[in-house]
């Protein structure tokens, strides 16, 4: 079978379009499903065989053709380097973020031109994307949709992590155009299930959405009130799921260490995962010649289970709630139907977890709401989703710290902006370095983007002001905006980072933003410090040199003398004494700047009437901006 992407351009059928053709899909790791609303209810379409799951398996022939689903997972044993399994945890990803599972994969990884993209070289001698791969499994559900609704889709909403960073919900994105498909939202995965939860069930209050697929975790923490669903906080790991279950059951077979070639270890990962899911309801399988029994695999993903608790304590605190003001606690995935899992749910959260829906089919479900909303069919119209950013945004400022413009868990869509001045004299340009997460230096987050701003005055310094406007959109996708006041100069850029966040970075961010919440708050008031004693001492001495005629006394001496102390001060890591120093200086130099001041005015009034003057400062006073 061979898939012809195409490139479906938005509005090309306008008015023809039909609301009950918009669709959500569920990207997963292990499968995939597309659902619809059908009489105000979503839906869940099948195959010609009754099989609602899609497994995001692809396989790549020598003739070129491609092989998606089920027949492509029967080919993956056989042929390991040309079938692509469980995709999404490369998705958004650079080569160095992936390091461990490209040792541990089964794949040729080729180099990319760039350095930034991951390509594996399958049959054919044809190298393909992470984001090739996706739009295959992506246009297999789009056909099936058409086939089913009887004609060609109007769009769709497709779920993503809630953890997901930039480059992975564009890579997401790109990946339905080349599909042929018309993104009307990317929506997250536990709101998606949480949306469907609480219209099938009715249920108004406070849950907590529990969501491990086959390669991501999140958690999340949501309202749920009179049809509107606010996302409280989420918190998550988009490296972490049920294939981390099976390659910890491999690891104790055959070793950490120990090297298998493609093919054996793609048939011994099959062989696991079908025993895994069958532990769910038998106490004993047979696996590779032996007896693998429940309470053996419960010890050995016991350490894979614990690594979602800190993120689950995480979301819990930054909601302000405890487990036991929670109404409930919903499992999404197919991975939550692991009975290790739903007991460590049950004991972490006091409470016996709701499942009795399909977590394999909850997300699409949800997500088929939301598409019916947006495609503005009337039947859950009334439906209101308030979902949350994950980490926070900021720019870096001189001396390294973050200012940041949007913090985590603040309800997107969502904008910020803020005004900045320029820190030398006849400054030309402001160099604007985006970065994301929780630390206060620059060099302690993630970089995100860098531009400049150009072509502003050379005035002096403070004189130029910036406006930065920081913009993230409903999909969770950056755009930032810096404009300078006076000229009306404009820089823009769309955030499209080429690598994503790594589950280690993204745990490590917020986790060392708690261990590290003092430190950080001292370190950067040193900084401001420092910034603003190198900013008096370099214009005190342009003062000084510009008029030392209007200098008295032992004015030059005792100035001299605060901004050697001052610097004294800036080296030392005290910053209430270098504050004091600063006022210090301030204090010595005042008589003096008082002097240049009044010279300024004299200068400004000669030739001008008195009348003219009171009637300017008059006008300033009624028509002016502060």
């Amino acid at each position: 079978m061979t898939a012809l992407l195409q490139i479906s351009e938005p509005g090309q059928r306008g008015k023809d379009k039909c609301a009950g053709r918009a669709i959500g899909i569920d990207l997963g790791t292990t499968n995939s499903l597309v659902a619809t609303v059908r009489d105000a209810s979503p839906v869940c379409l099948v195959d010609d065989e009754g099989r609602a799951l899609l497994p995001s398996v692809v396989h790549y022939e020598a003739s070129g053709d491609t092989v998606v689903g089920q027949e492509a997972e029967e080919l993956a044993a056989a042929h390991p380097r040309d079938t692509i399994v469980s995709v999404k945890r490369f998705v958004g990803r650079g080569p160095k973020d992936v390091e461990a599972l490209r040792t541990r994969s089964p794949y040729c990884f080729v180099d990319d031109p760039s350095g930034r993209m991951i390509r594996f070289q399958v049959a054919g001698d044809r190298a393909v994307t992470p984001i090739e791969v996706s739009a295959e499994i992506l246009f297999r559900l789009r056909m099936r949709a058409e086939e089913q609704l009887g004609g060609p889709i109007d769009g769709a909403v497709i779920t993503v992590p809630a953890y997901f960073d930039d480059a992975q919900r564009q890579a997401t994105k790109d990946a339905a155009r080349l599909a042929g498909l018309e993104v009307l939202r990317l929506l997250n995965e536990p709101t998606a299930a949480a949306l469907a939860y609480g219209l099938d069930r009715k249920k108004q209050g406070t849950f907590a959405v529990y969501d491990l697929g086959g390669g991501t975790f999140d958690i999340s923490i949501l309202k749920l009130e009179d049809g509107v669903f606010e996302v409280k906080a989420t918190a998550g790991d988009t490296a972490l799921g049920g294939d981390d279950f099976d390659r910890a059951v491999v690891d104790r077979l055959v070793g950490a260490d120990a090297y298998l070639e493609p093919a054996a270890l793609r048939t011994l990962l099959s062989a696991v995962r079908a025993a895994r899911e069958r532990l769910t309801t038998e106490s004993v399988v047979a696996l590779e010649g032996r007896e693998l029994a429940r309470a053996e695999l419960d010890a050995i993903i016991a350490p894979v289970i614990q690594r979602t608790a800190g993120a689950c304590r995480r979301a819990l605190k930054d909601a302000g709630l405890a487990p036991d003001d929670l109404d409930g606690v919903v499992l999404v995935g197919g991975a939550t139907r692991t009975p290790a899992v739903r007991r460590f749910v049950a004991d972490l959260f006091r409470s016996e977890p709701l499942c009795d829906l399909d977590p394999d089919r909850v997300v699409a479900l949800g997500a088929a709401v939301q598409a019916d909303v947006l495609a503005g069919s009337g039947a859950n119209a009334d439906v209101l989703l308030l979902d949350v950013i994950p980490l926070s945004l900021g720019l870096e400022m001189m001396g390294g710290v973050v200012e940041k413009l949007i913090h985590r868990n603040t309800t997107i869509p969502a904008g910020a902006k803020q005004t900045f001045t320029t820190f030398a004299d006849r400054q030309t340009g402001f160099d604007l370095h985006v970065v994301q997460g929780e630390r206060e230096l620059a060099s302690q987050c993630r970089s995100l983007a860098r531009f400049q701003l150009k072509g502003i005055p050379p005035l002096p310094a403070g004189m130029a002001r910036a406006e930065i406007l920081f913009v993230v959109d409903a999909d969770g996708l950056l755009h930032v905006t810096a404009r300078e006041e006076t000229t009306g100069v404009e820089a823009h850029v769309g955030v499209k980072p080429s690598y994503g966040l790594t589950d280690d970075e993204v745990e490590r961010m917020l986790l060392d933003s708690y261990a590290h919440a003092d430190e950080d708050v001292m370190l950067r008031l040193l900084t401001e410090q420092r910034v603003e004693a190198e900013r008096i001492v370099t214009a005190t001495r342009v003062a000084l040199s510009e008029t030392p005629e209007l200098l008295e006394g032992d004015d030059l001496e005792r100035i001299e003398a605060a901004m050697v102390e001052l610097a004294r001060l800036a080296s030392g890591s005290d910053h209430n004494a270098i504050k004091v120093g600063i006022e210090a200086l301030d204090g010595t130099s005042k008589e003096f700047a008082s002097r240049r001041m009044n010279r300024a005015i004299d200068r400004a009034m000669v030739g001008k009437r008195v009348g003219d003057v009171a009637s300017r400062v008059g006008e300033g006073r009624t028509g002016g901006h502060g």
